[in-house]
């Protein structure tokens, strides 16, 4: 496999994991890095991640900078937002160039869901320019919208898909746990989901792409998401959480086709969830019951999948693509 030139288009904790995993693969060359933050622009990649190869390739304040300074990528592994318009917004510049994304941000999953304009304007530069966008990851991107769609590919018949995932949070990234609402009084939790500042971003999308993958219309989606309260006293790495406090979050969704609840998302993550799990359930011909016991861990893998998507990423036509729309997802061996 001839080297893909790749580029890190964020530096947080989710970016870094990205580039020590990028830097042992073979098949791959890292030639630099993109952060808004001044006091990692100018430093080189292996003083920020300690991983091996890495001592030439440094960070740059704009993927224009890292053009000019290092040459074009192939790919920029995008780790910085949520957002699908944000993280769209910040990459305009790379598609303008040709340049290919895959991203991590939640919303890219199914863009068009909330964002339809937005999703044919980049549609149309990519296709234009030559340059794909995909977003991955594991939820979304693969536990609650992948993985199911693949298990019906054996199906004659789908009624129903329900898909429930249950995350022992204690063991996952600082901004993760902040996110699920650790320490804070339950009702200051219950106004930040209200106003789009708490809760587990691209619920919706993977149920907009499971009805797509389906051919379902949805009439509605319905979506609730209530805090978990700690039974007990719980300290983990990043936060110490009394007993009544907020300790994580039961997020519930609802896809409607033509009145009847055929799919349904269901999320438990909290501080010292026992018995994590991933089940997938189909309702059809035949019925599918699969359960990955310990589930499948959200930081190592959102990671994996960023890079093994990549090469399918390249093989696949221009714009704005769906994973649906791609080779189905592998590993890719890291001896190329």
């Amino acid at each position: 496999m001839q080297k893909i030139k790749v580029a890190q288009f964020g530096l947080g904790p989710i970016g870094i994991e990205s580039l020590k995993l990028a830097a042992t693969q073979s098949w791959l060359e890292i030639i630099g890095g993109v952060d808004i933050d001044p006091a990692k622009i100018g430093r080189r990649l292996g003083e920020l991640t300690g991983a091996a190869g890495l001592e030439t390739p440094r960070v740059h304040g704009s993927i224009a900078d890292l053009c000019q300074a290092a040459g074009k990528p192939d790919v920029i592994l995008h780790t910085a937002s949520s957002s699908a318009a944000a993280s769209l917004a910040q990459v305009r510049d790379a598609l303008e160039s040709g340049i290919s994304i895959a991203s991590t941000c939640e919303e890219l999953i199914f863009p068009r869901l909330k964002t339809p304009e937005i999703a044919a304007e980049y549609d149309a530069l990519c296709r234009r320019t030559g340059a794909r966008v995909v977003g991955t990851g594991v939820n979304p991107g693969f536990v609650m919208d992948i993985l199911p769609i693949c298990l019906t590919g054996v199906t004659r018949r789908v009624d129903s898909i329900y898909v429930e995932r249950v995350v022992n949070a204690s063991t996952r990234r600082q901004p993760l746990q902040a996110k699920i609402g650790s320490g804070q009084a339950p009702d200051d939790f219950r106004a930040k989901f209200k106003a789009g500042k708490a809760g587990h971003a691209g619920f919706q999308q993977s149920l907009a792409l499971l009805a797509h993958s389906m051919g379902w219309t949805l009439d509605s989606i319905e979506e609730t998401c209530e805090p978990v309260l700690a039974p007990a006293p719980i300290v983990t790495q990043f936060f110490n959480v009394a007993r009544g406090q907020t300790c994580g979050l039961h997020q519930h969704a609802i896809g409607r086709v033509e009145g009847q609840a055929k799919l349904v998302l269901d999320l438990q993550m909290f501080l010292d969830a026992p018995n994590p799990h991933d089940t997938v359930v189909i309702k059809g011909d035949p019925n599918l019951h699969l359960t990955l016991a310990g589930g499948v861990a959200g930081d190592s893998a959102t990671v994996a999948s960023l890079i093994n998507i990549v090469p399918r990423l390249l093989g696949g036509a221009p714009g704005l693509r769906l994973m649906t729309e791609l080779a189905v997802p592998s590993w890719v061996n890291p001896r190329g």
